[in-house]
């Protein structure tokens, strides 16, 4: 199994949502984040005056998937969230241990 971390520009959300549940995700995880990369921030105007905006909010999404759905679910996801423009975001893929469904004590796969 593997957690699939994204973070993404906050209107592409909902393209990324549909992607991953074309690709047969069933579960998914949206945490409302702020920080920066490459970019570090941006500049803003409010009433005449200039102002940097360090931590640039975005959305980070969390899936779990088998082993052979990652390269598809991570496809989905590059797809759907691709602007072209800096600051679209990042995929981070782990190596989970086990998964325990909470309510019927399944583990592994089952519990996804």
């Amino acid at each position: 199994m593997k957690k699939i971390e994204a973070i993404v520009r906050h209107y592409k959300l909902e393209d990324v949502k549909n992607a991953l549940t074309e690709q047969g995700v069933a579960g998914m995880t949206i945490t409302e984040v702020r920080g920066f990369g490459r970019q570090k921030g941006h500049t803003e105007m409010y009433r005449g005056t200039e102002y940097a905006v360090d931590f640039v909010p975005k959305v980070k999404l969390e899936v779990v998937v088998d082993d052979d759905r990652v390269q598809t679910a991570v496809d989905a996801i590059l797809k759907s969230a691709h602007t072209g423009q800096i600051g679209d975001g990042k995929v981070f893929v782990y190596n989970l241990e086990n998964a325990v469904r909470i309510r019927t004590g399944e583990t592994g796969g089952e519990a996804l």
